[in-house]
């Protein structure tokens, strides 16, 4: 059976109940597929990135037919806030429906609302939730939702994974977190592949099966994944590289260099570098 989150963010626990380590999070209007009905308030669930956890089941819409109905809608994803509302008007005086971070994806009608005395498009978007509510969204704060990888040049794809791992930056470190209220390495490194339509593996190694590949460290380019111990980050070039920490004093999202002779160079970091991934 599917799933469709309904919560703005949806903790995948390791175990089906609060009090034990996170495994990660899914976000709005993700649909997961339901592996076992665990207990009357944890369901084991799947991901689409196939990551598996225990999701509370009030932070779901259950059913095979709602789901497909979901996956069939034409949708946009958050990507230009870290939050934002969807209203139930368009028009900022309109009460709030529910509050989504960067990664929710909603369904859309076909375009932008139009101005009924003008005929021109307004900076509202009509958009459709999981419950099937309708409500409103500033359309510039949406961007193309990616099914599949990215359509782009090596270069400008490179590009484009770090600015938007760049879009966390001093996002909080949270464990299992991949929403601006907090996120771990594996996630910051995951949802700059996954919100341009690139599935890697979650956690902070190479899994066969998944695209990254590991290249000569000589090679590493910009967006490119460097891996240590229980930790991931992601290349920027120039020797400098995008990672959520929770070491002391960073405490989250920030960028380090592998210039001994930069402020910013962290010396415990690149003398643990195990092997760098390409998606290339």
């Amino acid at each position: 059976m599917k799933a469709i989150v309904n919560a703005p963010v949806c903790p995948l626990m390791s175990q089906p109940r609060f009090d034990c380590e996170k495994a990660d999070e899914a976000l709005f209007g993700m649909v997961v597929e339901v592996l076992e009905e665990t207990t009357a308030g944890f369901w084991r669930v799947r991901t689409h990135y196939r990551y598996e956890g225990y999701a509370p089941v009030n932070c779901l819409i259950l059913g095979d037919k709602t789901a497909n109905w979901w996956e069939g809608l034409p949708k946009k994803v958050v990507l230009h806030k870290n939050f934002c509302d969807v209203q139930a008007g368009p028009k900022v005086q309109s009460w709030t429906q529910v509050t989504l971070p960067r990664g929710a994806a909603v369904g859309v009608t076909e375009g932008p609302e139009t101005d009924p005395e003008t005929g021109k498009p307004t900076s509202w978007q009509c958009v459709i939730l999981p419950d099937g509510q309708e409500g409103y969204m500033r359309s510039s704060w949406l961007d193309t939702y990616y099914e599949a990888p990215i359509g782009l040049p090596e270069e400008a794809l490179r590009q484009r994974l770090c600015d938007t791992a760049r879009l966390y930056l001093r996002t909080q470190y949270r464990w299992g977190g991949k929403s601006p209220l907090g996120i771990d390495c594996s996630g910051l490194a995951s949802m700059g592949y996954l919100l341009n339509g690139i599935i890697i593996y979650r956690d902070a190694k190479i899994m066969e099966g998944f695209p990254i590949h590991e290249i000569p460290r000589e090679a590493m380019k910009p967006g490119d994944l460097m891996y240590f111990p229980g930790h991931v980050a992601m290349y920027l070039g120039e020797d400098r590289y995008i990672h959520s920490t929770g070491k002391a004093g960073s405490d989250g999202v920030v960028v380090n260099s592998l210039d001994p002779e930069a402020p910013d160079y962290r010396p415990d970091l690149p003398e643990k570098l195990t092997a760098v991934g390409s998606y290339f």
